[in-house]
């Protein structure tokens, strides 16, 4: 039972994290977005306010250079590709917690080691490097101070030994 709730608790710490870097990725993704529609609307007005093509030679080459930039970032950064991947992750995450609360009684250790390659395989699929700090120090607090167990990734070394720490002196 023990390992039960704790895998749980690993799996709600992540559901959590890939959630809010999920909401993280799309403010990106969106302050990448309103750029290009700025730049897009900028190019029309300046090409159809005109009626000499030389005039408006410079502004178009600014306009365009900047939209090239902020597409060439958009495309280095790939802010849409981590903020799908870790809306999926969240989403698979919460499938793997709701299958671990249905389970009430025993679980035996047939079922227990599914679970463990279920959620490694998602552990592995999750690029904690992409995340930003604060949200994993946010997770890591939440669920130490509520005395939950977080994954390592998140918590690191530091936090999991003073955890034990503090569990052995009470």
């Amino acid at each position: 039972m023990i390992n039960k709730n704790k895998l749980l608790d690993k799996c709600e710490a992540m559901t959590l994290l890939c959630t809010n870097a999920c909401s993280y990725w799309s403010f990106i993704k969106f302050c990448f977005n309103i750029p290009l529609v700025l730049t897009s609307s900028t190019m029309c007005i300046i090409n159809s306010i005109s009626q000499d093509a030389n005039s408006v030679k410079i502004p178009n080459i600014i306009v365009n250079a900047l939209s090239v930039l902020i597409m060439s970032l958009n495309n280095s950064i790939k802010p849409s590709e981590k903020f799908e991947l870790f809306k999926k992750l969240s989403q698979q995450f919460m499938i793997l917690s709701q299958d671990i609360e249905c389970i009430d009684d025993e679980i035996t250790k047939e079922k227990y080691d599914i679970l463990i390659l279920k959620y490694d395989n998602l552990i592995q699929d999750c690029d904690f490097e992409d995340i930003p700090v604060k949200y994993k120090i946010q997770v890591a607090n939440k669920y130490t101070c509520a005395n939950r167990h977080v994954p390592i990734q998140i918590n690191g070394t530091v936090g999991n030994v003073s955890k034990r720490e503090l569990n052995n002196i009470v």
